[in-house]
């Protein structure tokens, strides 16, 4: 619909606006693939959650805020050839520094206030340096903006808040000329900046891409091929969606669960769980923006460095698996996960590395691939010629279609650790792959509410895809508080004891009762393929 909309308007002589993202750079961005979220501001002294603790703080609390913790930040070990130099290792190709968060407190130097990085002990602009030392890399550069500003507000005399309508910038002229401001000196006096990630809040009344609609057309005056993603396109946080978004989207999310530096308390995802939510989003086609929080000397925490160098030696052996690839006619058969080079018919698929030794043979089988006589396949980062200390052992990788599917016996010889145990996913690189199936398509009608009986869940099966008949159902989960965000998810439960069979398109619907209606669930279709299992987005169902 939008190429036929865009005819029309060329037909009729009117040209369309040039205030979005070029098509051409959303691709370019979508190669990317894995980016560097740094969360990084002077209240990182305290450990605290960024900036957020200025909301509902008295007097007291906003005064030393404001004046002491200027006066004491002085990141003395900063180096951010350092940060470049390992970020580059484990495949980050882009960086999001946040230059301002919602404090107001600017990590760069402005003529816009004084409650800025250059007043303080250290006295030097860390976003120049952060800039030009990613470059360096190869790394390209994007800022964080919030605009939100509660310094601002404070000394403005406005209560600070984040949903009130006095705090939005379209309904505080000085506080939006004071973004604008801030986003011409970020925009032209470092260089060339790929990508801007605005976090303002969410409002019913006003959405965020209204709320930043004049500082994006000011980042696309200044700078065309600038990438904005939040205000823009879809930026899931803290979570993976179940299933692909349309187009390009960024997931981010944080190592432990804290953005800034959390000193103690602190619990981090292991570096598996960070890799399988990397693999995750590039075969869901979104990128992934993984954040890290400096401690208030200027040093990553070795917690977190550590975590980015176990990705390095994932990424070492496995990079092109999740560069410039595209999401495969199913996302995942179980726990192996699938990409698809961009421009060619070459499949990844990720195999859990837990259960594989080292020097052991391992079959899987795939239905959702067809091989044919041009057809290769290998472990990537392995040569197939040699198993260390096992001169009599061919580790090659062998394969034969069958009615079954793709059947692929590989070795895993490569060692990457003393003990020879890898818990991460080994990946088999299938060139001259074709779909071995059609999915079907099923969408889940988010439109659910509580009645005498309970909830009717509807969903509809828009496609059998290559299935005569295909099982329809639904499952169901307790839907996370915003409080509850950093806690594991509940697992999945299916509504009733039987899938329904379905030979034909259309809809279908279950009842959810026995739940507590008090409190908000989550819901997905399901539909089982005589080959593969398939889900829907989820849907929330509100408290009654």
């Amino acid at each position: 619909m939008k190429c036929i909309a865009l005819a029309c308007l060329l037909l009729l002589g009117a040209a369309p606006s040039s205030a979005a993202n070029k098509p051409e750079r959303i691709e370019w961005f979508r190669d990317l693939g894995l980016g560097l979220f740094i969360h990084w501001s002077l209240d990182s002294q305290l450990t605290s959650v960024i900036s957020h603790s200025m909301v509902g703080a008295d007097e007291a609390y906003m005064k030393r805020y404001v004046e002491e913790l200027p006066r004491s930040f002085n990141p003395k070990d900063f180096d951010p050839r350092e940060w470049a130099r390992a970020a580059r290792l484990a495949g980050f190709r882009y960086v999001v520094f946040t230059a301002k968060h919602h404090s107001g407190f600017c990590m760069f130097e402005t003529a816009t206030t004084d409650f800025n990085i250059m007043n303080t002990p250290f006295g030097r602009d860390t976003a120049k340096e952060i800039a030009d030392a990613f470059r360096a890399e190869g790394i390209a550069v994007g800022w964080y903006f919030s605009p939100d500003d509660f310094h601002f507000l404070y000394r403005q005399g406005t209560l600070v808040s984040r949903l009130r309508a006095e705090v939005l910038p379209p309904n505080n002229p000085d506080l939006l000329k004071l973004n604008l401001d801030q986003e011409r000196e970020l925009m032209t006096n470092y260089g060339r900046i790929d990508v801007v990630f605005f976090d303002p809040p969410s409002n019913a009344a006003l959405p965020r891409d209204e709320i930043v609609a004049e500082m994006k057309e000011l980042i696309w005056e200044i700078s065309p091929g600038t990438v904005i993603t939040r205000g823009e396109i879809e930026t899931p946080e803290q979570y993976t969606p179940g299933v692909p978004l349309e187009g390009a989207w960024e997931g981010n999310m944080t190592m432990g669960t804290q953005w800034q530096y959390r000193g103690t308390n602190e619990h981090y995802k292991s570096g598996g769980e960070l890799i399988g939510a990397w693999i995750e989003t590039r075969a869901k086609g979104g990128n992934f923006l993984l954040n890290i929080g400096p401690m208030p000397n200027g040093e990553i925490p070795i917690e977190q460095e550590a975590r980015m160098r176990e990705m390095a030696l994932w990424h070492m052996v496995n990079a092109e698996a999740v560069g410039a690839v595209r999401p495969w006619v199913i996302t995942n058969e179980g726990d192996i996960w699938f990409t698809k080079a961009k421009d060619a018919d070459t499949v990844y698929a990720f195999v859990p590395g837990t259960a594989w030794g080292w020097g052991t043979q391992k079959t899987i089988v795939l239905k959702s691939v067809i091989a044919d006589e041009g057809t290769t396949v290998r472990v990537l980062g392995q040569n197939e010629k040699v198993l260390e200390y096992r001169p009599e052992v061919l580790p090659r990788t062998e394969w034969e279609q069958t009615s079954e599917g793709l059947r692929i016996r590989a070795y895993r010889a490569q060692r990457l650790y003393n003990d020879r145990r890898w818990p991460n996913p080994v990946v088999l690189k299938i060139d001259g792959a074709r779909p071995g199936l059609r999915p079907p398509e099923v969408e889940t009608v988010s439109e659910a509410e509580w009645g005498p009986r309970g909830a009717l869940l509807r969903a509809e099966l828009r496609g059998l895809g290559d299935a005569s008949t295909v099982r329809v159902g639904f499952e169901y989960r307790r839907k996370k508080t915003t409080a509850e965000m950093y806690e594991a998810d509940d697992p999945w439960k299916p509504v009733g004891k039987k899938m329904a069979p379905m030979s034909a398109a259309g809809e279908f619907s279950s009842m959810l009762s026995r739940v507590d209606t008090r409190r908000e669930w989550e819901y997905r279709a399901v539909v089982a393929h005589p080959k593969v299992r398939l889900y829907g987005q989820a849907a929330t169902l509100r408290a009654k």
